[in-house]
């Protein structure tokens, strides 16, 4: 019951990459930079167990940003010629590479990470890939003119890296999905049918993780537009309910989210984000404890799966470090007050 894990990210060491930045440039090259990373995924493996998280992943650490660490190993892309794009509906500027021909793999993409993070933990292990429609968004076409099309493109792509990473010894394989908070009824109408894709011919747990984005200005001044009620999950979440995908991911501490949409999860495992990723106020046990007891009112206690609101890619290490000890501590409470209940 209740087992804890983070929504994908952590921040990476300062002598692997620069800090404080969601799309940071590295410190190394070549073997050096690969040896690097192995470390910075080892260190992050085992600063989760000791914080106490059921669940861990490789924070990423191999990767310079959640799409991108994708797509360098992507055919048809080039990353050569970057151009300035808007991405999320335009809410900020990011540099993107540009689809130029037909997709293909290149080869495996996250072996090296996978492979090493299984083989250095017995707990169970997550592994997270961009999802096809958040991918769409962060990249220019020049090639497919139709995004549904290229959607679907990349998500034969995805499914032949995650039945490879299923057979690397991966229990749970999470496609992030931020763009289905965006584009609302996209999502609901091909959004969902291409992430079924991604994930089709799985046999490890599959989840979807939509959330409001990473703790950056550009995130948190468009939030401050939403209003008192954030009710963007409403359109997706009766697709997801129907769908394939065995666990869904929401944003809930500190948001403005309704808690009573969770109800439209029936049937599903729900990820429920108890850790506010755009603050650096470590959560006390308590505050993570009360979240999960809202949640609760609307999700069954054997379906419910204590994480953080998105990655922590851009926080501050020591940040992050006791915001996982405040998952785990704060779980641990709750736990006992159903216990004492």
């Amino acid at each position: 019951m209740f087992e804890t894990s983070v929504a994908g990210s952590l921040p990476k060491p300062a002598w692997l990459a620069e800090t404080n930045k969601l799309w940071p440039q590295w410190k190394a090259e070549g073997d050096a930079l690969r040896q690097a990373k192995a470390d910075a995924t080892l260190l992050w493996i085992k600063a989760q167990e000791d914080a106490g998280l059921d669940i861990v992943g490789d924070g990423e650490q191999a990767r310079q940003h959640f799409v991108h660490g994708f797509l360098e190993l992507v055919e048809g892309i080039d990353f050569e010629n970057k151009v300035k794009m808007g991405i999320r509906d335009n809410r900020y500027d990011a540099m993107v590479p540009q689809v130029t021909s037909a997709l293909r793999l290149k080869g495996r993409v996250h072996a090296f990470e996978a492979r090493l993070a299984r083989a250095h933990t017995k707990k169970k292990l997550k592994f997270t890939l961009p999802g096809p429609m958040t991918i769409v968004d962060t990249v220019a076409d020049r090639f497919y003119g139709d995004k549904v099309k290229m959607a679907f493109a990349f998500a034969e792509l995805l499914n032949q890296e995650a039945l490879a990473l299923q057979a690397d010894g991966v229990d749970i394989i999470q496609f992030d999905e931020p763009a289905f908070n965006v584009y609302m009824k996209e999502a609901a109408d091909w959004g969902v049918k291409a992430l079924e894709h991604a994930a089709q011919g799985l046999t490890c747990t599959t989840a979807v993780h939509i959330c409001y984005g990473y703790g950056i200005k550009a995130n948190t001044d468009w939030k401050n537009t939403l209003g008192d009620e954030w009710r963007q999950y409403e359109t997706v979440f009766p697709a997801l309910a129907k769908s394939s995908i065995d666990q869904v991911s929401l944003e809930c501490i500190n948001s403005h989210v309704p808690p009573d949409l969770m109800k439209l999860l029936a049937g599903k495992d729900v990820m429920v984000g108890v850790i506010d990723v755009a603050s650096d106020v470590v959560e006390t046990p308590e505050e993570v404890a009360d979240t999960i007891g809202r949640a609760l009112q609307f999700v069954p206690k054997e379906r419910l799966f204590p994480c953080t609101n998105c990655g922590l890619a851009p926080m501050g290490r020591d940040v992050a470090w006791r915001k996982l000890e405040a998952l785990a501590a704060g779980t641990k409470l709750a736990k006992e007050r159903i216990d004492q209940a």
